[in-house]
């Protein structure tokens, strides 16, 4: 439970960095009591990642308190942390609209205020973006602007990161990395750096040669990041030290809240959840279907037993992926890699080069971090690698950066793929089943978040035909051509019609993107006078493109209505609001198919 116990009454007059400047070190602690409350509070009923920003809440007072923002640029790695820094620069009012459709992103957003100085939502971006702006300074003759990047122990442990730290070392520019040392990312912290970064805060300041000092960096710490008159002495200190600098804090991720530092994984992003006790607030309804990810995460332990070369792989999302299982019961076959996806990539390349099933299993958007590494390490030399892209499709309220929309793009114009989107859970079972069996080529199966459409989901496994459709429904005048899970919907929408409209729509799952069923095209094109293709990724270069494409090769000349998200980018909202916005919801498919009859 959260206590105050002080007077709240000073962080209604909040509303940019200037106001923290005459405030007393007693003041700012007494602000960092109502900051909390206040990110519970709204967090409790309006849901959003809470663990993360209620761990650097000292932080952020401290930051905006020394340093001169907007001017100076501060930089949130992931974004995941940045709540009170919302709050404190003009937000707070309208913090309650966090991640709802039209209002404030949940993560730094440069179009919402000159505050948020670079847009983040994936990790390990922030030392590269703050050094560029550093650098920048630099050669438009500004030597006093300060560029603080904020990142985790977690997200610092990618490739990304170090290449920043590698180059930022060898420049003078007015760098200072924070490191926020917890322990966790959304799941615990792995590897090699994790244990040394642990070693370092036993030993407080270890005798050994400091990693960071090594690179160059003026390093400082680890000290308590919620002793707050301590970090804005080190800030202060810092602020005035030329070159690359480095401040290592130790802090609680969830701090504040008991529940939420006691289950660091659950609160990263708990729903909504009683404000005083920290209980979260479940649904009593128990028989509900699985999610997708919960029916890979079962399903691959149900294959690895049967097969012993299957292992299982995520780069750091393993709760999310729900891996975990796996981890669990088969720890020397399923491995965290960390924030690190081009490195998962090629690690499944190189366990299927030596005859192993990987089951590479990544975030759609996570994915497109390691592009090249698909193309170079897996499809060019065809190895069998399965990737499971968990996140597929529009995903609500995490908005633009995490919108899964571009795989099939991305990934249909890259040789040897095979390109999959599962209708329902028992399809993706099967797939599954059918993927580990041995294919001679890497294959992508494609599912969206959340709940899945069938309570009986575990049933028997069948081997399905790649490459090769299904008809739901046969028709006469418009025929529907959908892939994923975006054929239930349709369904629903046929349903709807009147009967005599209801007889001549057809529909057909194509379940492949790539290769395409040609000869059930052909059945198709021969068929009908109008063409409508549905999905949930880009349209362009998406599905509905490659039957474009199938049509003008064959000299088809049809009606054809592309349907899937345009060319822009989908900001936040509830996924079922922003379907509806870009006309994939049931209601516009029944409006768009009545509408060719």
């Amino acid at each position: 439970m959260y206590f105050c116990l002080v007077k709240r009454d000073i962080l209604k007059h909040i509303n940019s960095s200037k106001d923290l400047k005459n405030l007393s070190i007693p003041e700012l602690e007494q602000l960092a009591h109502e900051l909390r409350a206040f990110i519970i509070n709204i967090v409790a009923t309006k849901e959003g990642h809470l663990g993360a920003s209620l761990g650097v809440v000292e932080l952020t007072i401290a930051i905006h308190y020394i340093f001169n923002t907007p001017k100076d640029k501060l930089i949130w790695d992931v974004g995941h942390q940045a709540y009170g820094h919302k709050i404190l620069t003009g937000r707070r009012d309208v913090f309650d609209t966090n991640r709802r459709l039209n209002g404030i992103s949940g993560f730094p957003n440069i179009f919402e205020s000159e505050y948020d100085a670079f847009g983040t939502g994936h990790s390990s971006t922030s030392i590269s973006a703050a050094l560029g702006m550093a650098m920048a300074a630099q050669i438009q003759g500004d030597k006093k602007q300060q560029h603080i990047a904020v990142i985790g122990d977690a997200s610092i442990a990618s490739g990304m990161a170090f290449e920043a730290l590698n180059h930022a070392g060898v420049t003078n520019a007015n760098l200072l990395v924070i490191l926020n040392d917890n322990a966790i990312g959304i799941d615990p912290s792995i590897g090699a750096l994790k244990d040394y970064l642990t070693q370092t805060k036993l030993d407080h300041k270890p005798e050994r040669d400091n990693i960071f000092e090594a690179l160059n960096f003026d390093y400082s710490g680890p000290i308590d990041g919620h002793d707050l008159p301590n970090l804005i002495h080190e800030l202060e200190r810092l602020k005035n030290v030329e070159g690359p600098k480095f401040l290592h804090i130790v802090t609680t991720k969830g701090k504040g809240l008991k529940k939420a530092e006691e289950d660091q994984i659950t609160y990263h992003a708990p729903g909504k959840f009683n404000a005083q006790t920290g209980d979260r607030i479940t649904s009593k309804d128990n028989i509900t279907p699985p999610k997708y990810q919960d029916v890979f995460g079962h399903t691959i332990i149900e294959l690895a037993e049967q097969n012993p070369k299957i292992v299982g792989i995520t780069p750091a999302m393993p709760t999310g992926s729900s891996l975990k299982y796996m981890i669990a019961q088969m720890p020397d076959r399923a491995f965290d890699v960390g924030i690190a996806e081009q490195h998962a990539v090629t690690l499944a390349a190189g366990m299927a080069k030596q005859g192993l099933v990987p089951f590479c299993n990544i975030y759609s958007t996570f994915l497109q971090r390691a592009y090249d590494q698909v193309i170079h390490d897996v499809a060019i030399q065809k190895l069998p690698v399965i990737f499971c892209l968990d996140r597929a499709g529009l995903v609500g309220n995490d908005g633009a950066t995490h919108h899964g929309v571009y795989d099939i793009a991305f990934l249909r114009c890259i040789p040897n793929i095979i390109l999959y989107a599962p209708m329902n859970e028992v399809d993706l079972r099967n797939i599954m089943y059918t993927a580990q069996k041995g294919l001679n080529n890497p294959i992508a199966i494609r599912y969206p978040r959340g709940l899945s459409e069938n309570v009986n989901w575990k049933q028997p496994f069948k081997d399905i035909e790649i490459g090769k459709g299904r008809v739901l429904k046969e028709g006469d005048k418009t025929a529907i051509l959908s892939i994923g899970t975006i054929g239930n919907i349709v369904n629903f929408a046929i349903d709807q019609l009147p009967q005599k409209e209801k007889d001549n729509v057809g529909h057909y799952n194509m379940q492949f993107i790539k290769p395409l069923d040609q000869k059930l095209l052909h059945v198709v094109f021969s068929t009908y006078n109008t063409i409508i293709t549905y999905e949930d990724g880009s349209i362009h270069g998406g599905f509905g493109s490659a039957i474009l494409e199938f049509a003008a090769q064959h000299d088809y000349h049809l009606k054809i209505i592309i349907k899937g998200i345009p060319d822009d980018f989908i900001e936040h909202g509830k996924t079922q609001e922003l379907k509806a916005i870009v006309n994939i919801d049931q209601d516009s498919i029944y409006d768009t198919i009545l509408s060719t009859l």
